[in-house]
Parts: C-alpha cells; structure tokens; sequence
C-alpha cells in the first residue's frame, strides 16, 4: 500500500517537473530554522491534521501547512496522529516533526511517591502536583471492585499496594493507569524479590504488606527496619499487642476520612479495626505503603530479644528488653521537653510532606 503511495507521488511529481522536485526535496529534507529553540506543543482532543498542520505553519515549526499534509498522505499517517504532549524543535526536519507527533510518546513529568506515604498523603500529593483530581485518585484506590481486580484477591482498598516509586505521567494519562502502574510495580517486585521469602513464613500477602506498611512508618532510619521488625515479631509471638502509634492514627484517619498527624491519649483507647493498643495482632490491613526494604524487612528481621522501642525525635529509636528500661527511655526522650524540642516527629513528618510534594513537581 505504501509502495503504491510513493509510486502515485513519484507520477505526481515528474508529472509537473523537476523544479517542483526540487522543491519538494527541499520542504521535506530542511528544516524551517536553523534555531533550535524547543517548543511544547500539544495535540489536544478533536483536533485534525490539517487543523495541526496549520498551527505549526503559523509556528513556524513547518514552512508549508499543505506540503506537510501531502508528506504525511504520502507516508501513509495521515491518520495517524496521537494526542499528547510533544517537544519540537524550529531545525527540525517535516519527517521529524511528523514521526513525533505520531509517535504517541508525550512529555513526561515525574510523580514521585516516597516510602512510607498512605493512600491520603498520595491522593493529597496527586492533586497538588497537578497530574488529576484529588477526589479522583481517591474514588478509585478504594474502590474494593477496582482494588481487587488488580490484585487478584479481595481487598477493601490499595492501601499498602500503590508501590513507592518515580512514575513518568503525561499530560493525558489518565488517573486509573496511574494506579494501575503502581500496582503493577508492586506486584513485579513482591513476585521478584519477596515472594520466595513468604513462601516460607506462613504468612499471607496481606500480611506482610500491613506488617511492611508499620515497619515504614516507624522507622526514618533505613538501617532500623530489620530491628524494628524484630520487635513487632517478639511482640505477635509472645501473643502482645504491637501497641504502635501510626496504626492509631491510620484508624483515626479512616473514621474521619481525613489524614492528620495529631494524636492524643483519648485516641490510644478509642477502639477501632486498626488501634493495635486495642487490638491483638496484626490490623485487618496495611496503614501505608511500603517500599523493598520495609516488604523484606517484614520476612526477614533481625535475632533480638527486643519487645520496646521510643523515639530519640531524629528518626531513630532506642530499642529495649524489658518495660523498665522501656519506660526510663520514654522520660528522656518524650517526657523530658528539652529531648523533644525542635525534634518532634510529627515537624519531621511535616517536612518531610513538603520535600515529597516539591519532589512530585520537580
């Protein structure tokens, strides 16, 4: 079909002479400028390639909107055209032009997603960057149909499977492929890395993901993960509640429908499915999303005796055996104002909100 295209272009051509040979070479082989000026330009909806073509003449990304339409019948993508976002050149050649904006591979902005962040840090982070509706991201990682689908097995959300991770979204990708991607790298990465170690554990998917989910909230020292596990492990053998804050509150934040970083006493005794100062065991699931190192942290945690840890306000901890010694950490380092000021966790957390948002936009 294409070699009939050419032959027709070829008759076409030597029908009305070399001279126009010559200057068809010449649109086709030369670009409009010899700058190299970078242009974002975007093919929306509805749009037609002769209405494209026209724009990129006034644009002068092309010398002549009739001739570029000519080229693109004779390439056979006259049709071919895809909505997107694209990056151009002035010294860019007409076939070069064409093939980008056929080409469907649009410009694409980083949406970083750090360990650690639940499902309304990451809706919030989704909006705020500007990639779609808050409401949006929202309605479709709790969507119990929608999360099941993707994961093979019936959960009430995708909380603790929205993988952490750099993801390249285009102007036009839509909110459920991006939630599909960072599905689908969960899975790549549980079946690759994590699934050989769970085969031996005894424990479900589910829970090695929530148990994963509160070793990344735990801990901002990476190094920490496997102690911290380490505890948790002590903890559920021994028959122990894990009495973990950040499951207080996730539980506080599902009942609210809101996220926020305040907790109380009142809230250490108020029950609900995830408050582990309530409950024994593990949460009916997982209360963020975790990374590899918290997935393999969860299978694979250090030989302590450790049932304790407090925070030292920097992101690590001092671990203990006993509730004496347990307690006598707690004065020095959360009673005692002086340990706490300008340290607090929750400022910590806030920071690190800000970094992740700026990280999403960059």
């Amino acid at each position: 079909m294409r070699a009939a295209v050419w032959l027709a272009a070829l008759v076409f051509i030597a029908a009305i002479g070399g001279g126009a040979w010559y200057v068809w070479n010449g649109f086709v082989n030369s670009p409009a400028s010899n700058l190299s000026t970078e242009i974002v330009y975007e093919v929306s909806p509805g749009l037609t390639l002769t209405r494209v073509a026209r724009d990129l003449e006034s644009k002068r990304i092309v010398r002549n909107a009739d001739w570029f339409l000519l080229l693109a019948r004779f390439r056979g993508q006259q049709n071919a055209m895809k909505v997107g976002e694209y990056l151009l050149t002035l010294n860019m050649k007409p076939t070069e032009v064409l093939e980008v904006i056929t080409s469907g591979r649009s410009i694409g902005r980083n949406f970083t997603v750090s360990e650690g962040l639940n499902i309304f840090e990451i809706a919030d982070l989704y909006g705020k960057a500007g990639f779609g509706a808050k409401d949006e991201f929202w309605k479709w990682v709790t969507d119990p149909d929608f999360a099941s689908s993707l994961l093979g097995e019936r959960v009430t959300s995708l909380e603790g499977y929205l993988f952490p991770e750099t993801y390249q979204i285009t102007k036009y990708t839509d909110t459920k492929s991006v939630i599909r991607a960072m599905v689908a790298r969960f899975l790549d990465t549980y079946l690759r890395d994590v699934q050989p170690l769970a085969l031996d554990s005894g424990m479900t998917r589910h829970q090695v993901v929530t148990l994963a989910s509160i070793i990344e909230k735990e801990t901002g020292a990476p190094e920490e993960r496997p102690r911290i596990s380490s505890v948790f492990h002590n903890r559920l053998r021994r028959g122990m509640m894990l009495q973990t804050d950040p499951t207080v509150l996730y539980g506080k934040a599902r009942a609210a429908g809101a996220f926020e970083l305040s907790i109380t006493r009142k809230d250490l005794t108020t029950p609900t499915e995830y408050n582990t100062y309530v409950i024994k065991g593990l949460p009916p699931g997982p209360i963020a999303n975790p990374g590899r190192a918290a997935l393999l942290a969860a299978l694979k945690p250090e030989s302590t005796d450790y049932l304790f840890f407090v925070s030292q306000n920097d992101g690590t901890h001092i671990f203990t055996k006993t509730y004496q010694d347990h307690f006598r950490a707690v004065q020095d380092f959360q009673v005692n104002r002086k340990a706490r000021e300008g340290r607090s966790w929750r400022e910590l957390g806030q920071k690190r909100s800000g970094e992740n948002l700026q990280k999403a936009k960059d």
